[in-house]
């Protein structure tokens, strides 16, 4: 870890926040200094798109060029007051090390899985991205997992590889002779352990030089595992169409992310919601994304870092509003913060009304699955209509539906689907990795039937009724 910290030096990354430089509009994944790209509408889609190369690289060469702000990509900090900074020159240089890692030293290869075991520490990020640019298909996993949890996912995945800490480390070992596919153990500690890699030592000495592979858009690369709420979880795998829902306009308008924004999403990483929230929204944006460890959940921390911190976006599930709210004071004002939104739980009418009354700042509601990302919010330049989704984020068509599929008029009670027909939205998930049953199961008629239950207003708003075992989890 104490290397990582220092690594910052390599480019000199200052501390002001003061430059403000508007994102663009739209990303490239041809010339990466060529600001004029091709546009991307909320329904278009490139044949070839992968997250390392077209947005994390295209920051590197922004900030190369002096067309980017000072402020870190990557701030994290922890309650013992250490920090990591990064800059997108910084963060891709150690992704790149990291791609190395995995194909050099471990020998995988494009379309192996990787089990991804960790709390809220930088070599997360590494590892995510790193698996990007190899077309290595990393699988995110709580590490609030039991042991027979853990070894469910490994044997039904087949995974090739693991990266953990300590804890866990010594759970795989126990369960390694049922998981023969599982051939490379790395470690993120600062103690070495028998029979893993060390990764803060491997990523010291690995090569910066790594080529990114042109990944087709529709090519896999994320699997999560669904909350299994009613049943064993389902592998949810999503190809590199998912983290290009965030450069679509529509999607950059529930945030409003800018570069010189800090955005903080307070999510678990092993759902869904941090891989958007916490790495692919942000980075997107060209802003910075600010991470707390927080290895125990505390409503005192999360407020004294919002105080502290020039942390002006939040994101997280409504019962950390809840939490906040809940502490004893009438009113309280962050100094910093400007937008708030929530998603992964019902958020209820009145604590949507309490936050705005004692903070002054709407709380804006976000709604999506393991399987589809963000289906539904409400814009910064919509109205807030308490009770109520938002509307449907392209490029998703929503519909509230019978059980054959029929589209059903506003206010009636029915399915939430997605259409999928005459084309399946590229950020829609592939199918559930090895269950074709299951897969054909969520399919209705021309829709994905999300299992949830809701209805639509005549403007095109969507109340959440009822709740699947898979809604995404923010916590």
């Amino acid at each position: 870890m104490q290397w990582l910290m220092r690594f910052r030096i390599l480019w000199g990354i200052h501390k002001s926040f003061h430059n403000i430089h508007p994102a663009p509009s739209q990303l490239c994944c041809r010339s990466l200094s060529e600001v004029g790209a091709p546009r991307w509408n909320d329904y278009e889609v490139p044949e070839e798109f992968n997250f390392a190369s077209c947005v994390l690289d295209y920051w590197a060469q922004m900030e190369k060029e002096g067309k980017r702000g000072p402020n870190p990509a990557f701030w994290w900090v922890n309650g013992q007051g250490d920090e990591v900074k990064w800059s997108f020159r910084e963060t891709a240089d150690l992704t790149r090390r990291t791609a190395n890692i995995f194909t050099q030293t471990c020998g995988l290869q494009q379309g192996d899985l990787l089990a991804l075991i960790l709390p809220r520490v930088p070599e997360w990020w590494l590892v995510a991205v790193g698996c990007m640019r190899t077309g290595i298909i990393f699988m995110p996993a709580t590490i609030m997992l039991k042991a027979k949890d853990i070894l469910y996912r490994l044997q039904m995945s087949k995974a090739k590889g693991i990266v953990t800490t300590d804890t866990i480390a010594s759970d795989v070992d126990s369960m390694a002779s049922e998981c023969p596919s599982l051939k490379t153990k790395l470690l993120v500690s600062d103690h070495s352990r028998e029979g893993w890699l060390d990764f803060r030592s491997l990523i010291k000495s690995a090569s910066p030089e790594h080529t990114c592979i042109k990944s087709k858009t529709v090519d896999p690369m994320v699997i999560f595992f669904t909350s299994g709420t009613t049943g064993f979880p389902k592998m949810a795998k999503h190809c590199h169409g998912l983290a290009l829902q965030s450069s679509f306009p529509t999607s950059r308008k529930i945030r409003s992310l800018k570069t010189s924004d800090v955005s903080w999403c307070l999510s678990d990483p092993g759902w869904i919601l941090a891989t958007m929230g916490a790495l692919v929204e942000p980075w997107t944006a060209g802003c910075t994304a600010f991470i707390h460890h927080l290895p125990q959940f505390d409503t005192k921390v999360i407020i004294q870092a919002l105080l502290k911190y020039p942390i002006n976006q939040f994101f997280g599930a409504p019962s950390i509003f809840r939490m906040i709210l809940q502490q004893d004071f009438t009113s309280i004002r962050f100094p910093a913060l400007e937008h708030c939104c929530t998603g992964g739980e019902v958020l209820w009418p009145k604590d949507q009304e309490e936050w705005k009354r004692r903070t002054g700042l709407p709380l804006y509601d976000i709604y999506g699955q393991s399987e589809t990302g963000i289906i539904c919010a409400t814009l910064r330049e919509m109205k807030i209509k308490p009770g109520f989704l938002g509307k449907a984020s392209p490029p998703y068509d929503v519909q509230v539906i019978d059980d054959k599929g029929n589209i059903l008029p506003p206010n009636t009670e029915g399915n939430i689907g997605i259409r999928i027909k005459p084309a399946r939205p590229v950020t829609l998930f592939m199918g559930y990795e090895g269950n074709p049953e299951k897969t054909a199961e969520v399919e209705c008629g021309d829709f994905f039937n999300t299992g949830d239950t809701g209805m639509m207003d005549e403007e095109g708003y969507i109340c959440f009724l009822g709740r699947s075992d898979d809604i995404i989890n923010a916590s």
